[in-house]
């Protein structure tokens, strides 16, 4: 008799933590509930960019590679160019869009007339940064990915700091947006 209250006294301890806590499933209580991302606004340079890809052509986008912006190298004062690759798939799930990112001696005109942009993302043989993008939104969201490679090393994972997201808008805004949005 006594065991039996006992028991029964521990079942329903139980059934009340429970019931206090949350049961197993409901999303209060389960850390693996989907959480809500913010909407996207129109400014976005992801949403601009996924839009005029999308309008213009088809949604598809393959080795397009373009020009960006001059930078010193710290350790040895020279000039350098950003060269950019883009691949993009809207039928793609995961890592819808592809940014490549290599650097090179700073172009004279005249290699600038001679070589095409992809030649000369050629040129700089190995990638310095990706920037992986699923969806639209800040640089940073569930789905993205940032590889950087430091010095003679391969491209890996890196954390996605506000310099980054700041180095990955700049490239839509100032480079890639103005080059599909022209043509």
């Amino acid at each position: 008799m006594r065991r039996t209250f006992r028991l029964l006294l521990i079942i329903g301890a139980i059934l009340a933590g429970l019931f206090l806590m949350g049961f197993p499933g409901q999303s209060a209580g389960n850390p693996a509930a989907k959480e809500k991302t913010p909407p996207v606004g129109p400014d976005d340079p992801t949403y601009r960019l996924f839009q005029v890809l999308d309008t213009s052509r088809g949604g598809k986008l393959a080795d397009f590679c373009l020009l960006a912006d001059t930078y010193k190298d710290a350790k040895t004062d020279q000039e350098f160019q950003h060269v950019l690759r883009v691949e993009y798939d809207k039928s793609k799930g995961f890592g819808k869009l592809k940014v490549y990112v290599r650097g090179v001696a700073k172009l004279t005109p005249d290699q600038l007339k001679t070589y095409t942009t992809q030649q000369i993302y050629e040129f700089g043989e190995t990638d310095s940064e990706k920037f992986t993008k699923t969806e639209p939104g800040s640089f940073g969201r569930t789905g993205d990915l940032y590889f950087h490679a430091e010095g003679n090393m391969p491209l890996a994972t890196a954390p996605i700091t506000d310099e980054v997201r700041k180095s990955y808008d700049s490239f839509l805004t100032q480079y890639l947006l103005p080059a599909l949005e022209k043509k």
